[in-house]
């Protein structure tokens, strides 16, 4: 059977089939050429001991996102090879919406970059960056000079 060709639809099955992302409840809510924004609702079982939501879990969201996005350039056989996050402020909310983007596309490697936003009360606050190296394990599924 072929691949769907729809980026969002081929991310949704992928995202599917990994136990992490679903027991953190991961959705991907949008992807096209080269980014992707994905979305998790809190739970009280992935914050840490004063309640925000744990550096850990900001950073998964941050490396599957900035993944995801260069899947859709270069496709699924990544792997990380290095990943940077900053925390800026406390993440607390009701939903947390990563915002991935790919910065450079290359043959071996992809870079990435990504925005992690608290969502609450109808607004949304800035909680953390991050970027990515990813190197690309197989063929690229498309190039960009």
């Amino acid at each position: 059977m072929p691949e769907p060709a729809d980026p969002l639809h081929r991310l949704r099955e992928f995202n599917a089939t990994a136990p992490f992302n679903r027991w953190l409840g991961i959705e991907v809510v949008r992807a096209g050429a080269g980014q992707v924004d994905l979305e998790m609702a809190w739970r009280s079982e992935l914050g840490q001991y004063a309640g925000h939501l744990h550096a850990g879990v900001i950073g998964a969201l941050i490396d599957t996102a900035c993944g995801f996005a260069a899947a859709t350039l270069a496709g699924p056989h990544l792997l990380a090879a290095h990943y940077a996050v900053n925390c800026l402020r406390p993440a607390r909310g009701e939903r947390f919406a990563a915002r991935a983007r790919v910065v450079k596309p290359g043959r071996s490697q992809v870079f990435t970059a990504c925005e992690l936003f608290a969502l609450a009360d109808g607004r949304e606050t800035l909680v953390a960056t991050g970027e990515t190296l990813l190197t690309v394990l197989g063929e690229p599924a498309a190039r960009e000079a």
